[in-house]
């Protein structure tokens, strides 16, 4: 199975806009803090551990497997 390809951040921000998904909704609905969501969106975390990996498989920042 061909991995689905990466989002880019604008792309998300604009997904989330069209749906009218706010950004701290999404992170309660998927087990993460809005915290964490916001820092990889921003830029500001890279999405290497932990939480902000799981949400950058889960946005589709990047690709990679969520171990809980």
């Amino acid at each position: 199975m061909e991995p689905k390809p990466l989002k880019t951040r604008e792309e998300i921000l604009r997904d989330f806009e069209s749906k009218g998904i706010s950004i701290r909704g999404w992170a309660i609905a998927h087990g993460v803090t809005p915290a964490v969501v916001h820092g990889l969106l921003k830029g500001g975390r890279k999405g290497r551990i932990g939480a902000s990996h799981k949400a950058a498989v889960l946005l589709g920042l990047k690709h990679g497997e969520i171990v809980e």
